[in-house]
């Protein structure tokens, strides 16, 4: 089970918290994948994903793929979730860092918002994020905590019938962890 970091109650009074533990044992609703746009589940969060959830996960990917095209980054879309705790994984792509330059923070941006978005149409309540964009694509963490902590407070205030109550912004390793508890203290 994960460990609670920091918390905070949003003025549109969901819940964010920052978590130390392993996303695919979340029992929120939905557990968001650091997706490809293939949606090609073989390493990082996506890989654990898989392992945990089973194959189930990865054929209802290439169903939508195989139907849909790839999805752009920017943009999630939902699948079950196999044998995980969670209900659906959200399966959002964000953007591989190139310095900045391409619209990165708009994209990783855009990626948190498709997930709250999907997660809201299907009336869930809570919802796990990991720090999207920020492992083998290399968007710098600090930024990646900031964009999140940007992101979700817009998004709920533009949205105040969303079903979303809670979210957890839960990471397997201690620096993206404290890097986030940080942002998130730190936000007013």
């Amino acid at each position: 089970m994960s460990t609670l970091h920091a918390e905070r109650h949003l003025p549109t009074g969901q819940l964010v918290q920052v978590r130390l533990g392993n996303l695919t044992e979340e029992d929120t609703d939905a557990i968001v994948n650091a997706a490809n746009e293939l949606l090609l589940n073989g390493a990082g969060v996506a890989g654990a994903i898989l392992r945990r959830g089973g194959d189930i996960i990865q054929d209802e990917c290439d169903a939508y793929t195989e139907a849909h095209g790839p999805v752009p980054t920017g943009r999630a879309v939902a699948t079950g979730a196999g044998a995980l705790a969670a209900r659906y994984v959200i399966h959002a792509v964000g953007p591989i860092w190139d310095g900045g330059q391409r619209h990165e923070p708009e994209l990783l941006r855009s990626a948190i918002r498709s997930s709250l978005e999907i997660a809201s149409e299907l009336g869930l309540a809570s919802v796990a994020f990991p720090a999207i964009s920020s492992g083998i694509f290399g968007f710098p963490k600090g930024q990646c905590a900031q964009v999140f902590l940007e992101t979700l407070p817009a998004f709920f205030a533009e949205q105040p019938g969303s079903s979303v109550r809670e979210v957890r912004l839960t990471n397997i390793d201690q620096e993206t962890t404290e890097i986030f508890a940080q942002a998130l203290r730190a936000l007013e």
